[in-house]
């Protein structure tokens, strides 16, 4: 950030018309991005397009009618609406559940422990709710993908399991439990595994996927930690607009499963799997070109929030090259990584990183859609009760552009 383009507290304090406190507020919660002076000082900077930002969307909450229609969608297009939330804090540099870092946690918690941590803001929590609970299935139609056998689960029991409309407060982390361990329960008769109800998520899952070393099995823990949930994303968002209308716990994550299924949200790990493909077939520059000319960008680095680099992908790939140094897919991946970042700069994201842990483990981008979708129920579970709890109906307006009726 350069002088040119960032504002002295007491600047941007005027243009928002707040008190020094409440600016501070907004830089926590990476609403507007700060930099020291330098030297001695203990004065900082603050982003002029950010505080410009806020000021927009000031004025279009206090008179939606003036706001412009460029202005309204841009909101929609990037961070907005903007909504309350406890449960993650995402900035431009680090990513924390509840007030504990994220890449903190991927050293030691287990996915029953983070799930614990957001629902009631205890990691041991977990003990008291149902994640080791045999259930029983309905019949429903045989699927093709896990994906799919996923949302059939989900559809399923939203319909028929007779306590899934129970939106009590006490209730709603039992019910996320019930719908988190219905996930595994049905991948794991997906693949034709038995069920495990009583051994750790991450390990249900290493079994479904004929997945059995401790390193490897780790590796799976940590990014499902990692990927646990992002704030307000695509799916979560979805997940929040369908519970804000009373629907059960079940239906909210099946909105949120479908709206991962987007080249733009959750298939992104596919882009990056074809470019590890393309990579290992012709060689990192010429994967890295043909990449850029199809999609646009390049696939698996940068990120639109992480001005610093994905604190989540960095903490992914170190842990592979400590675990797999001579893997293949880790040296081609960190061969990958130096070039761009010679020629851009770029750090590698999430992406990259659950595309290269895939081929580790010998399994395709497919299954790494299924385990994003696995890891962020825990999110979509969170942020859905948040809403049932806040009583919020989440119902943006439009402004109108169309044809006027006579």
């Amino acid at each position: 950030m350069s002088p040119f383009d960032s504002l002295s507290a007491a600047e941007a304090c005027t243009r928002l018309g707040v008190k020094p406190a409440t600016l501070y507020s907004y830089v926590s919660r990476g609403l507007v991005r700060s930099e020291p002076v330098g030297g001695s000082s203990r004065e900082r900077r603050y982003n002029a397009e950010d505080v410009a930002a806020l000021v927009e969307r000031q004025a279009a909450r206090k008179d939606p009618q003036r706001a412009t229609a460029e202005a309204l969608l841009s909101a929609l297009d990037w961070g907005g609406p903007i909504l309350d939330s406890a449960l993650t804090h995402l900035t431009a540099s680090d990513l924390s559940y509840r007030g504990q870092r994220v890449t903190d946690l991927a050293e030691w918690a287990s996915v029953e422990e983070v799930a614990a941590l957001l629902w009631t803001g205890e990691t041991d929590g977990w003990r008291t709710l149902p994640l080791r609970l045999r259930l029983h299935l309905g019949t429903h139609a045989r699927a093709a993908l896990p994906l799919e056998a996923l949302a059939y689960a989900l559809a399923h029991a939203g319909a028929h399991d007779v306590s899934a409309l129970d939106t009590r407060p006490e209730a709603l982390p039992t019910q996320a439990a019930r719908v988190l361990n219905l996930l595994y329960a049905t991948l794991e008769r997906h693949f034709l595994v038995p069920p495990a109800p009583d051994l750790p998520l991450h390990i249900r899952l290493g079994r479904a996927w004929n997945v059995h070393g401790p390193n490897e099995l780790d590796l799976l823990r940590r990014a499902l930690v990692l990927l646990a949930d992002h704030e307000l994303n695509v799916s979560t968002f979805a997940a929040c607009v369908t519970a804000s209308g009373r629907c059960s716990l079940h239906h909210a994550t099946l909105a949120a499963l479908c709206a991962l299924q987007g080249p733009r949200h959750g298939l992104a790990v596919l882009d990056c799997t074809d470019l590890l493909t393309h990579a290992a077939q012709t060689g990192v520059r010429p994967a890295l070109r043909d990449g850029i000319r199809r999609l646009g960008y390049l696939p698996g680095f940068g990120h639109k929030v992480y001005a610093a680099g994905d604190v989540r992908g960095k903490s992914l790939l170190d842990a592979l090259e400590n675990q797999f140094p001579a893997h293949p897919a880790v040296q081609l991946s960190g061969e990958l990584r130096h070039e761009v970042k010679a020629d851009t700069g770029e750090a590698p994201n999430i992406d990259l990183a659950l595309a290269t842990l895939m081929r580790v483990l010998g399994r395709d981008g497919d299954d790494g859609v299924t385990l994003f979708a696995l890891a962020r129920a825990v999110g979509w579970l969170a942020h859905a009760q948040e809403t049932l709890l806040s009583g919020q109906m989440i119902r943006p307006r439009a402004r109108y552009v169309g044809l006027t009726a006579p």
